[in-house]
């Protein structure tokens, strides 16, 4: 039994989020694209790559990613300072793994707000 999360997140611009919505899949931001793989973050690397990433942006979102629904194309690799992060190789993210989305709001103390299924 694994002590990794089940659930991941990826932060999309609105006109992603309006993408992904649109056409039930996302092929990937730019850095996706250049990388060869989506990039994703746990609950507890969220904030930080938020604040790394997408300083000073508005009209961001947020979607939990069901990492079970991923299959054999989610991997685990090393990136800030040597967390393991996980990846989505060979394919767009779907929408039918998407559990939940929303837009990025932040609790009282900063840190990002996880999206909540209705």
């Amino acid at each position: 039994m694994s002590d990794r999360p089940t659930t991941a997140y990826k932060v999309l611009t609105g006109e992603q989020m309006e993408a992904l919505e649109r056409d039930a899949s996302f092929a990937g931001a730019p850095i996706d694209l250049a990388d060869g793989y989506i990039h994703l973050s746990t609950a507890e690397q969220l904030t930080e790559t938020v604040d790394k990433h997408f300083a000073g942006q508005s009209d961001l979102h947020v979607a939990a990613i069901d990492l079970e629904a991923l299959g054999s194309g989610l991997k685990w690799e090393p990136s800030r300072g040597g967390a393991l992060f996980p990846h989505l190789y060979g394919g767009a993210l779907l929408l039918e793994t998407v559990i939940a989305y929303g837009p990025l709001e932040r609790d009282a103390n900063g840190a990002v707000k996880l999206p909540v299924a209705g």
